[in-house]
């Protein structure tokens, strides 16, 4: 199969149709990790990088890269969530909340908590689904132990749910667009504009939030 679809360089930016799959790998999988394993994830546009990645695959023809991202990016997924597990286990949320956040506060943090000891294993799978949640989820779990096996089999429901959906949902809804050409190259430019402009303002957001003081008050009550 070959890398680049037959007028790719018509509807992506050159170095897009050059670079081939491979870059779209590279960033997918780095970003999933980030995103699933640590708090800076908390402001990545995973959701919209997912989505994207399918949409640019689609210039490239490359269905096998469709399939295999995905389900490569579910399998990062969980061994991301899986560190965020454990690093939850090793230091609970002391250093998450911040006095003065916008994001990382007490406040989302006892949401975040609240819901996952409403719901439990469900809360699990459904995190996937709520960004903020999808990164504190694993923190919050494992500073709670949260029974190892236990999270292992809801990370992974949710990962099955939310990884491929997203990917292939990108893939066959830009194929569908092959009849309106200008809406194809619209798309294509837009699901890179917002992952450059996303992750630009979220490592901004991240690091206004990181200056500011920890929450004493939220690190006495540790999970």
């Amino acid at each position: 199969m070959g890398f680049v679809h037959a007028g790719a360089e018509s509807v992506a930016p050159h170095w897009l149709a050059t670079a081939g799959p491979l870059l779209v790998w590279i960033i997918v999988l780095s970003f999933v990790l980030i995103e699933c394993a640590l708090i800076i994830g908390l402001f990545l546009p995973g959701d919209s990088l997912l989505f994207g990645a399918g949409v640019v695959l689609a210039q490239h023809g490359a269905d096998g890269h469709a399939w295999a991202l995905s389900g490569a990016a579910l399998v990062i997924a969980i061994v991301g969530n899986q560190i965020g597990y454990h690093i939850g286990k090793q230091t609970g949320t002391r250093f998450i909340a911040r006095r003065g956040g916008k994001v990382l506060n007490r406040q989302n943090l006892e949401r975040a908590r609240a819901f996952l000891n409403r719901r439990g294993f469900l809360a699990i799978v459904a995190a996937r689904w709520i960004p903020w949640v999808r990164t504190l989820a694993p923190l919050i779990a494992g500073a709670a132990r949260m029974d190892q096996r236990r999270f292992m089999a809801a990370t992974a429901a949710g990962a099955v749910l939310w990884v491929p959906t997203l990917v292939l949902l990108g893939y066959y809804g830009a194929g569908l667009l092959d009849v309106l050409p200008w809406l194809k190259t619209a798309l294509v430019w837009a699901s890179i504009a917002f992952f450059v402009v996303g992750t630009g303002y979220g490592v901004w957001r991240y690091r206004q939030e990181m200056r500011k003081p920890i929450d004493e008050d939220a690190a006495a009550a540790r999970a």
